[in-house]
């Protein structure tokens, strides 16, 4: 049971971050704050093959949620900055980078919220068999992403990695 819990936690974080890294990429002059929609869009588009209207909803939900994510997209970057900052200045500050890291933590719930939210809302959109496609193709990458991790540790433990 904890298994699972920290599993689903785990795979819910590196989603987020994904998606909070490609709000970010385009809001930092890498195609303007849509770009980033637009290539996921694209991609879906194609993989689920989304029909127009199915297209205008997705859209309609982004253009909902897009100005409640940028100022949290903002605190992320501004978080991260004033952390860089905290660590070049010298001396470690438990209690200053307590505070940030507290900080942090709120922006991130939040932005877990909200990706929940709109996830919710476009699964609204799809078909039973683009919702299974999805599924498919959300377990193929968690799958991916936990042997990469699973990798990472036992590289950085000085294991060798596993045969395949």
């Amino acid at each position: 049971m904890k298994s699972t819990r920290t599993r689903i936690l785990t795979i819910g974080a590196a989603v987020l971050l994904a998606v909070a890294a490609a709000i970010a990429q385009g809001m930092h002059g890498h195609g303007g704050p849509d770009g980033d929609f637009h290539h996921m869009m694209g991609f879906f588009t194609h993989y689920l093959d989304l029909t127009t209207d199915q297209q205008a909803q997705v859209k309609a939900i982004w253009e909902k949620e897009k100005p409640s994510l940028q100022p949290l997209m903002q605190q992320m970057h501004q978080s991260h900055a004033d952390m860089r900052a905290l660590q070049a200045a010298g001396p470690f500050d438990e209690a200053k980078t307590r505070a940030l890291a507290t900080q942090n933590s709120q922006t991130m719930i939040e932005l877990q919220v909200a990706h929940a939210r709109i996830k919710s809302e476009m699964m609204q959109v799809l078909t039973a068999d683009q919702k299974a496609k999805l599924a498919a193709f959300e377990a193929k990458h968690e799958s991916r992403m936990s042997r990469h991790s699973g990798a990472q540790i036992r590289n950085d433990a000085g294991a060798p990695p596993p045969e395949e």
